[in-house]
């Protein structure tokens, strides 16, 4: 595209990931737009276009798709629904961006990824962490060699159960038919997708996994080893019934390590055996800025974006190897 063209986007969903994180960051990208919204509950819709300034609604997925005033389509719904409205965008031949995770399973993940790249159409995916400025900077002290040849990385992410568990009422994000791991499938996607931009791609992996509280029909506590390419090993932990949240990531190096948090705005560190250097770098209010501005260049020739449906199907691939 050229890159003076304003790119028209429709979204498929109003709910809560739109609301900050996502929408409004599209529309603070120069040549985007966000022309419509599309969603089952009239009401919700239209209340939802009122608050965001957006121009129209459509009650129905065909509709939105197959309009010729829009470029691009912006898939902001459960993951269980992702394979069938992402091969109605590539057939339209429609420009993709699609909440993480790609797909429940790693094959819907390659079906989606292999129609796109049968018609070359970019495919994106919220995989935001790449693009914001925080783990760029992690990324600069790997490639810099600040710590050394890198060893190990390690994570540990637990959380209490939360209101809506303890009640027993009914939460997609915990269905095992739509996310087997629960909120393993919807919070450690976001680090190990993470940890295969920083530290090359993962190899090997294996995982033991099991409900221990029974408060519903997905996972709730994860185990894993893994290999990246690079022979570089790792492990992590996820639990998501302990009596506090914690959510720490530990990269080791043979000459330091580099510690920081997946999801909570802490600083991160650098460690050596003479230095220590600390950096606190603000996320943005609107969380997916920095993937929204990257996608607007991918999509005007200008740079190459870090989440893609390549890289978001390798994910998928190594959540199913855990998760199995």
């Amino acid at each position: 595209m050229s890159s003076n063209k304003v790119i028209r986007w429709g979204v498929i969903g109003c709910g809560n990931v739109t609301e900050l994180k996502s929408t409004p960051a599209y529309q603070k990208v120069a040549g985007f737009h966000v022309a419509a919204v599309m969603g089952r509950n009239e009401k919700k819709v239209n209340d939802y276009i009122t608050r965001h300034n957006i121009e129209r609604y459509y009650l129905d997925v065909d509709s939105l798709i197959n309009d010729p005033n829009i470029d691009a389509i912006y898939i902001a719904t459960p993951p269980d629904s992702h394979k069938e409205y992402a091969l109605k965008v590539a057939q339209a031949g429609k420009a993709c961006c699609i909440e993480k995770p790609l797909a429940p399973t790693h094959q819907e993940c390659l079906i989606i990824n292999e129609a796109f790249l049968d018609k070359n159409i970019p495919l994106f995916v919220s995989y935001y962490r790449r693009s914001l400025p925080r783990f760029q900077q992690i990324k600069t002290w790997l490639d810099d060699n600040h710590i050394g040849k890198i060893r190990h990385i390690n994570w540990h992410l637990s959380k209490p159960a939360n209101t809506v568990d303890l009640s027993k009422d009914y939460n997609w994000r915990t269905d095992k038919n739509i996310a087997l791991g629960g909120y393993f499938d919807d919070l450690a996607s976001h680090g190990l997708d993470l940890f295969n931009y920083l530290l090359g791609d993962i190899a090997n992996v294996v995982g033991l996994s099991t409900n221990q509280q029974n408060l519903y029909t997905a996972k709730d506590a994860i185990v894993a080893s893994w290999i990246h390419q690079s022979g570089v090993t790792g492990s992590g932990g996820w639990n998501f019934g302990c009596s506090q949240r914690e959510d720490k990531v530990e990269i080791l190096g043979s000459k330091g390590r580099i510690e920081f948090s997946v999801f909570d705005e802490q600083p991160i560190k650098r460690i050596s055996a003479d230095n220590t250097e600390e950096l606190f770098i603000e996320n943005p209010e609107n969380i997916q800025l920095y993937h929204a501005v990257n996608m607007q260049k991918h999509l005007c020739n200008e740079d190459w974006h870090p989440s893609t449906g390549k890289t978001a199907t390798h994910t998928g691939w190594v959540m199913e190897n855990i998760l199995n």
